[in-house]
């Protein structure tokens, strides 16, 4: 059974980040469904798939004429996922326990990847959504990124990047509107996955908390198939609840 089935035509996807465990999946996931007729899959090590429809493309998000070389002969994207995201890097940074562990340097790194790249990415991806019918952006946020529910403190650069990709999903959300009626832009909530994002972290989790790659990607899908205009600007989590600011 097909996974998208809100859309009105043969889906063009896009997934950023497909060599991470959530856009991986998500490109395997769409890869198989009937629906989605052509599957763009973004990644700085871009990986071998079997078959035609999926089309791997090498791209640095922070690289504008990167981001314009990939997409070069595209003519329109129905569904557009930034799965990238940074929390941590061996040896080079962690997240912050304290104000004392505050480094401008790795915020930056952090801003630059949660928040800046997603942005570029935008820039260029909107304009290629269709003008009528169904089409979405959506870029993988967090929980922690709610200010509202805020209460262990702590992961200061990624819960602010996280925060700001929020901020940035709602302005985008707004412009949006404004030309295309019927798309729609979301940050979305995956919940904590088995990765490489969260394995060192994972401890804190629990069993029944700690979700595989294709199960996130497949309820992601589901999430993105669900969605209506109403839910465009929103931070919406894996099991479809709004995440409150």
């Amino acid at each position: 059974m097909s996974a998208l089935v809100s859309f009105d035509r043969p889906v063009t996807a896009l997934v950023v980040g497909a060599s991470g465990a959530v856009g991986g999946a998500m490109v395997d996931a769409l890869a198989a469904d009937p629906a989605v007729a052509h599957v763009l899959a973004w990644s700085r090590t871009p990986r071998r798939y079997a078959g035609v429809k999926v089309d791997p493309r090498p791209i640095d998000i922070l690289d504008e004429a990167s981001i314009r070389t990939a997409l070069a002969g595209v003519q329109q994207i129905d569904l557009a996922i930034v799965a990238t995201g940074l929390l941590h890097e061996p040896g080079v940074m962690t997240p912050e326990k304290s104000w004392r562990a505050l480094d401008k340097d790795m915020l930056l790194r952090s801003f630059a990847v949660n928040a800046i790249g997603p942005a570029l990415i935008a820039k260029h991806v909107l304009p290629l959504l269709p003008r009528c019918g169904k089409s979405v952006f959506a870029a993988l946020s967090a929980r922690v990124s709610s200010v509202s529910d805020n209460r262990l403190g702590g992961w200061y650069g990624y819960r602010a990047s996280k925060a700001a990709l929020n901020q940035l999903i709602r302005t985008l959300a707004i412009e949006l509107a404004r030309q295309r009626k019927d798309a729609i832009c979301v940050g979305l909530h995956p919940g904590t996955v088995d990765s490489a994002l969260s394995r060192p972290f994972q401890s804190g989790a629990g069993d029944a908390k700690l979700f595989e790659p294709a199960f996130a990607g497949e309820r992601l899908l589901a999430v993105i198939d669900g969605l209506d205009i109403v839910s465009t600007g929103q931070l919406i989590a894996w099991d479809g609840q709004t995440i409150n600011p």
